[in-house]
């Protein structure tokens, strides 16, 4: 049988640096308060795992999205199930009696996995890689997901070459549908935590310097954080659909000054947690775009307007 891939939670961004590179290579990861330049990226398309991986399980009775990982029901062999499973941060903790465990304490542990179909597979943290340097309380985890049809274990996430990827564990979970209200919204669920593909929207925007866990001046890092998979995916609309190419360059600046503006581009929109509040002519948009009324102004991104925290510029 063929290697089987999945994209934790479907809608992907395949992030790179120039065009024809991997997702995964080279990547620009400033942390947070990078002043030096301002962030420019190449975007991609999607919100979760890597454009390679294809956005579903590809066995023949798991042809669905990987929506959200359950913290109940934890579990390593030779053990019962965890007390309780929590987040802090990136760092998955858990309570066995009265015994914590966390971090690398993780590796071989079992957890849920939901798909879109309201069924479930079976996830296994592979190994756990610490944080380091100025992402040192980012940690990923390599995970896999055992296919029913074959009982083998295939990576989650995986690099262009086929190898397997880490993943930032998040909390909450994020609505994958496209073109419809709600669609890429994060979902605050307290059940419920996202494995984030290494190279992809929702992990890319951790480590340009927006983690949800933190705040900056008192102010909390989760909206910007949400904000940043609206604009690189340029889902203008706030519904999930992306209006962009993968490899198409955009640069992104926020109120906070977690990155700044260095660049003399083209203003290309203003970006909140809901999408585009307001665009000009000059966008990444590879087809009309839909919301646009209203929307097209052509003094957008000149400054931060009261509900803007994020402005994207073009070359």
């Amino acid at each position: 049988m063929g290697t089987k891939h999945v994209a934790v939670a479907a809608l992907m961004s395949a992030l790179v640096v120039g065009c024809g590179t991997s997702d995964q290579d080279s990547a620009f990861e400033p942390s947070v308060g990078t002043t030096e330049a301002a962030l420019v990226v190449a975007n991609g398309s999607q919100l979760n795992g890597s454009q390679l991986n294809g956005s579903q399980l590809n066995g023949p009775t798991l042809n669905q999205r990987l929506v959200s990982v359950s913290y109940a029901g934890a579990k390593r062999t030779g053990m019962g199930p965890l007390d309780e499973v929590w987040l802090e941060g990136s760092t998955l903790h858990g309570l066995l009696d009265t015994d914590e465990l966390s971090g690398v304490d993780f590796q071989g542990m079992q957890f849920v996995g939901n798909l879109e179909n309201g069924g479930t597979v079976t996830l296994r943290v592979d190994s756990v890689i610490p944080g380091s340097g100025a992402q040192q309380d980012v940690w990923s985890y390599k995970v896999s997901f055992q296919d029913p049809t074959d009982m083998k274990w295939y990576p989650i996430c995986t690099g262009a070459d086929g190898s397997p990827a880490g993943a930032i564990a998040l909390e909450n979970r994020w609505d994958y549908r496209q073109g419809v209200s709600g669609g890429g919204s994060k979902i605050h669920d307290a059940t419920a935590f996202t494995f984030a593909c290494e190279g992809a929207a929702i992990a890319k925007c951790v480590h340009y310097g927006y983690k949800p866990w933190q705040s900056v001046n008192g102010v909390s890092l989760e909206d910007y954080h949400q904000t940043c998979t609206r604009m690189i995916r340029a889902d203008f609309c706030g519904n999930g659909t992306s209006y962009t190419q993968d490899g198409k360059w955009v640069n992104l600046y926020d109120s906070l000054n977690v990155q700044t503006d260095t660049e003399s581009w083209t203003p290309e929109a203003e970006w909140n947690a809901q999408g585009a509040s307001c665009f000009t002519s000059q966008t990444r948009a590879t087809a009309p775009i839909q919301c646009a009324d209203g929307r097209l102004v052509t003094s957008c991104g000149t400054s931060f307007s009261a509900n803007t925290l994020l402005i994207s510029e073009t070359p």
